[in-house]
C-alpha cells in the first residue's frame, strides 16, 4: 500500500503546478506535499490526495448527485479489497502529538498506509494488520504544515529513514479537504460495521457516493459541512459473503440515522457539545444509506436515506 501511495504521491509532486499545490523537501530529507494550508489546491489534488490515502487499492472519481430540488457534485468510491483500503490505510486512526521537550509541538489525525507501517492502533491489531515497507505515505488533515521534527518522529515510529517518508496535508476548509473528507463514504460504513461486532473480513467490495461540501470560512465550519455530506448524502454499496442472520443483527444499526444524535447539522452538534468529537454519539458517524448485498443467498439489505433538507440547510446556506 505504501509503494502504491508513494506513487500517487510521487505523481503529484510532478504536477504541483497544474494542480496548484506545492512540494517542500524538508532539511531532514522527507517530503510535504502541501494541498490547501498555503496554496488554492484543486479538486484533482484531492481526488490524487483521497486515492493515496486509500492505499492505492480504490478507484475515486467525480459524478454529480441530484437531491431532488438542487444537485451537489461528487465523488464516487470504487473499492475491490476494501478492508485494506479503507481500515489499513484511509481511516484516520492515528493521533499524531509530536512534542519537544514536554511541549506540544504539533497535532493532527493521520490517515494513509504509513498507519499500517506504525500498526500501533487497536483497530489494525484486532484485524492483523502489519505493513513493512521502505517508505511511508501519511496524509494529514490540518492547517499546519508538518516540519523535520514531525518527519523524524514519524520515520521512527514507522521504521523507515526521513528520506522515504512523504506528507500528505489539507486542511479542512479546503478543496482538498472536502474532497478527501467525503471519500471516505466507504470506510464509515465499514468502521460502523466493525464496531458493532460485524466481521468485516466478510466484505468483498464497496462502492459508494458522497456530495463534496462547498468550502466553509474556517475549519471548524469545514467541519460541520464535511460530515454533513457523509452523514445525510453518503451512499455506500457493500458485497458480503456470510450468513444473512449475520447482517441482520446488525444491518439497521448501520445508517447515521441509528444515531440519537441524528438530524441536527453537524456544526449545530458540535458547537452544542463544546465542540469535542468524543461527546457525540460514535453511531452517527457512518453514511446516510447502505445497502449489503449477502452473495450466497442472494438477498440485499437496506437501511437509512439521504437526507436532502439537512444537506439543504449545511450545504447551500
Amino acid at each position: 500500500m505504501n509503494e502504491r501511495s508513494y506513487e500517487i504521491a510521487q505523481r503529484m509532486a510532478t504536477d504541483a503546478d497544474l494542480l496548484n499545490i506545492s512540494v517542500e523537501k524538508l532539511t531532514c530529507g522527507a517530503t510535504v506535499i502541501d494541498a490547501g494550508v498555503k496554496v488554492s489546491g484543486s479538486l484533482e489534488a484531492g481526488r490524487l490526495f483521497s486515492e493515496a490515502c486509500l492505499g492505492g487499492l480504490a478507484k475515486v472519481d467525480f459524478c454529480s448527485l441530484d437531491f431532488g430540488h438542487f444537485t451537489l457534485p461528487g465523488v464516487s468510491i470504487t473499492a475491490n479489497n476494501p478492508v485494506k483500503a479503507c481500515m489499513a490505510a484511509q481511516y484516520a486512526g492515528w493521533f499524531v502529538d509530536v512534542k519537544i521537550k514536554g511541549q506540544k509541538a504539533y497535532q493532527a489525525m493521520g490517515s494513509g498506509p504509513a498507519r499500517s507501517l506504525y500498526g500501533k492502533e487497536t483497530l489494525l491489531q484486532k484485524l492483523g494488520i502489519q505493513e513493512k515497507a521502505d517508505m511511508a505515505v501519511l496524509a494529514l488533515e490540518s492547517h499546519k504544515l508538518p516540519d523535520n521534527a514531525v518527519a523524524s518522529w514519524v520515520a521512527e515510529k514507522c521504521g523507515v529513514s526521513p528520506e522515504q517518508v512523504i506528507f500528505l496535508v489539507a486542511p479542512t476548509a479546503s478543496l482538498a479537504g472536502s474532497v478527501q473528507i467525503a471519500a471516505r463514504a466507504v470506510e464509515t460504513g465499514l468502521h460502523k460495521m466493525f464496531e458493532v461486532g460485524f466481521d468485516i473480513s466478510s466484505i468483498q467490495s464497496a462502492f459508494g457516493v458522497c456530495p463534496i461540501a462547498p468550502i466553509a470560512q474556517d475549519n471548524l465550519h469545514a467541519i460541520g459541512r464535511t460530515n454533513d455530506a457523509v452523514l445525510y448524502g453518503g451512499q455506500a454499496w457493500y458485497t458480503a459473503k456470510t450468513d444473512t442472520d449475520k447482517i441482520e443483527d446488525i444491518f439497521e444499526k448501520l445508517p447515521s440515522s441509528a444515531s440519537k444524535d441524528y438530524g441536527t447539522p453537524f456544526y449545530e452538534l458540535f458547537q452544542r457539545n463544546d465542540f469535542d468529537f468524543y461527546k457525540i454519539d460514535p453511531l452517527l458517524f457512518s453514511p446516510a444509506e447502505v445497502y449489503i448485498n449477502e452473495l450466497t443467498s442472494g438477498r440485499t439489505f437496506h437501511a437509512g436515506r439521504v437526507n436532502p433538507e439537512i444537506l439543504q440547510k449545511s450545504m447551500l446556506s
